[in-house]
């Protein structure tokens, strides 16, 4: 029975070597909170912005030009099966991400602080106002409109005109927020990028 033949066995698989490497460090065995809050917001958010960047660079331009091409199978088929998907791993990485962050931050003290963009918590508070603004995008923008795109609710042809390009943006405006948050993000961890 390989593990590889299934996410779940892929995943539960890349848990115990991830186990198996942190046994065996030099470190010793010692159980570290903020580490394991760190590498859980890491995995979570490699998910919700790998869909991210997925759909801003892969899936929309793939539809486009399947809309061009008069011949071709059309986008149906990314409509249909992966859209659906990549949207759930996409809405519920986010949810993680935050949720996760949150508890590092609250666990580290550093919740208050960072949100209120104090001194030696303003970096990684920028970050977290990023990223909280992005996880409302997702949830009170983007799904709602992708639903109707999607023909999960019911719309017009002018809703869901309306509803795609709303998404699109919404969407797009994640991308963009993406990158100075992932600077916030990391430049807290690692002393910052301007010295």
């Amino acid at each position: 029975m390989n593990p590889l033949n299934s996410i779940q066995g892929t995943i539960i698989a890349g848990v115990i070597l991830a186990i198996v490497i942190a046994l065996l460090s030099p470190m010793g065995v010692q159980f570290n909170v903020p580490s394991l809050l760190v590498w859980l917001h890491v995995i979570a958010g490699i998910t919700w912005i790998g869909m991210l960047y997925y759909f801003n660079l892969v899936q929309v331009p793939a539809l486009a030009a399947a809309a061009k091409d008069q011949g071709g199978p059309g986008g149906a088929g990314i409509s249909k099966y992966v859209a659906p998907r990549a949207l759930f791993w996409f809405r519920w990485g986010a949810v993680a991400t935050w949720l996760t962050g949150a508890a590092y931050l609250g666990h580290s003290q550093l919740f208050v602080q960072a949100f209120l963009l104090q001194p030696g918590a303003r970096l990684i508070g920028i970050g977290a106002w990023l990223g909280t603004i992005m996880l409302l995008n997702v949830w009170a923008i983007i799904w709602p409109n992708q639903k109707k795109v999607l023909g999960l609710v019911e719309a017009t042809a002018d809703q869901i005109a309306k509803a795609r390009r709303v998404a699109f943006l919404a969407s797009r405006m994640n991308a963009v927020l993406s990158l100075p948050m992932l600077m916030s993000m990391v430049g807290f961890g690692h002393g910052g990028f301007f010295l």
